[in-house]
């Protein structure tokens, strides 16, 4: 064989591995922070690489993160939450200095590959009523011109995560696709911002939110199993709401001229908790076949290849807001601690299993329960767990929950429990009017469980007064409560 014969067998072999190795370009997480006992950001981030998660996705610039990021070598994308668009809508410098203190200064001094900024998050959602709409596109324009500015407008680029409520089909199908009429103009404006500039259209995908508001959705039609009676669309079938719902959005995006604007699916899950559907079983069955069909980087009908994904989300937040449901706060595939809720092979470690965080410090093992003597019908009892629960977390009570078999008396335990653990198991939060007593017993009932809490975590020295500041206000609300009740 030739020399140059063999050059070219050699570069056929290079190609197919360059192919193989970027079939699948890594799974992504997001990582939430609104929990009253976060994990250490450093604990966090041994559980990232622990799990070969190559990219993160946080939803502000949070300093302790950044930090424990640096030098870990994950790709990350920072957010910039949506109450913060008018400031930087408003004012170039205003840009300039968000992008001088949480990007440059992270890339520069601590290693920490970011790779994009996320302008937003969800803020054309139609529950907002319009709120951001003439605050998002200039907001972006203003972070793309500081990144400019600092020249890091080649590293990182600038995106800006939508729900998939932006688009829709005409006709039930894919191939129906457009953006939404009343934001189409302004989607426009922005796809071709994105375009300009090289940078991609995140889009978040739930068909559980699906299940959850529409009780007449085809339940199979939620997972990878192939089970579901597909979706014809002109001779392709569809087998999945993911593969329909994302092809809607290329449809949209080729029908105007964007056909080859890369596309994140900035957020994809299911959660644990909090309704009939959000469970455990579905969980796992939804988030392994969501990895298993993207793993052979088939993509879908009409985007073959690699699929850019972030799962929704990587650990519970127990202080996130419950107005679009109970199960908002069980998103995660690792509980508040850190421990893995259910197998998932993410096709990242030799082991194929989730690896739980490590080190994880708790405060000690006691419980918050209703005395045993304590009556039902004492009229202080529901003004105290409506107390309880306001302040704490009742959202695994309830139909369909894991903890939905409990009796009146486990409900008032739990309830107590969720506050005492939430107030670091300080005595004045096991009161309750005489209702409640510490118990060193462990009162779960599988499968509720009746957690204690981690040791809260104080980063800087912002988070340090954050944490005391937290606690006093629990401290004076507990007192607050019993000068009332007694």
């Amino acid at each position: 064989m030739g020399w140059f014969s063999m050059a070219v067998v050699l570069l056929v072999l290079v190609l197919s591995f360059y192919s193989l190795v970027h079939s699948v370009s890594g799974i992504g997480a997001n990582w939430g922070t609104q929990a009253t006992h976060p994990l250490p950001p450093d604990t966090v981030v041994r559980l990232l690489r622990d799990n070969g998660f190559q990219k993160i996705k946080l939803f502000d610039a949070d300093y302790d993160a950044l930090r424990a990021l640096g030098k870990s070598g994950i790709e990350v994308m920072v957010g910039i939450p949506n109450d913060k668009l008018t400031s930087l809508a408003g004012s170039v410098k205003a840009a300039e200095k968000w992008v001088s203190k949480n990007i440059s200064t992270h890339i520069t001094t601590n290693n920490v590959n970011i790779r994009y900024v996320a302008v937003g998050n969800e803020p054309f959602l139609a529950s907002y009523n319009g709120s951001f709409l003439k605050t998002t596109f200039p907001a972006l324009q203003n972070v793309q011109s500081a990144l400019i500015k600092a020249g890091l407008s080649n590293q990182v680029k600038v995106t800006v995560p939508l729900n998939a409520d932006v688009y829709a089909s005409s006709s039930g199908v894919p191939s129906g696709g457009d953006f939404r009429t009343d934001i189409r103009d302004l989607m426009l404006a922005i796809v071709k911002f994105l375009s300009d500039n090289g940078a991609p259209f995140t889009v978040n995908i739930y068909p559980f939110i699906s299940l959850y508001t529409d009780v007449n959705f085809p339940v199979e039609y939620a997972f990878f199993d192939g089970n579901a009676s597909p979706i014809n669309d002109g001779g392709t079938n569809y087998y999945n709401m993911f593969d329909a719902n994302h092809d809607t959005l290329v449809w949209a995006l080729q029908r105007n001229g964007f056909g080859n604007l890369p596309i994140i699916v900035g957020e994809i899950g299911w959660p644990t908790d909090g309704d009939r559907n959000a469970n455990i079983a579905y969980a796992e069955r939804f988030n392994q076949g969501f990895m298993s069909h993207i793993s052979g980087g088939k993509g879908t009908p009409m985007r073959p290849g690699p699929i850019d994904a972030y799962l929704f989300s990587l650990i519970d937040e127990d202080a996130k807001s419950i107005q679009p449901g109970n199960f908002e706060r069980h998103w995660g595939i690792f509980t508040y601690d850190g421990r893995a809720k259910y197998p998932l092979n993410l096709g990242t470690t030799n082991s194929g299993a989730l690896i739980p965080a490590k080190n994880v410090q708790y405060l000690e093992k006691k419980w918050c329960v209703m005395k045993p003597g304590a009556k039902l019908d004492d009229p202080q009892v529901a003004l105290s767990v409506s107390y309880a629960c306001g302040l704490a977390d009742c959202t695994k009570l309830g139909y369909g929950t894991s903890c939905g078999s409990l009796d009146a008396r486990g409900n008032i335990s739990y309830a107590f429990n969720s506050y005492y653990q939430r107030n670091n198991q300080l005595d004045e939060a096991c009161k309750f009017a005489g209702l409640a007593m510490v118990t060193k017993t462990d009162p779960s009932v599988d499968p509720c469980t009746f957690d204690i809490m981690i040791e809260p975590y104080y980063g800087g020295a912002q988070g340090r007064f954050g944490c005391i500041r937290r606690s006093l206000g629990l401290v004076a609300a507990s007192i607050f409560f019993l000068w009332i009740v007694l």
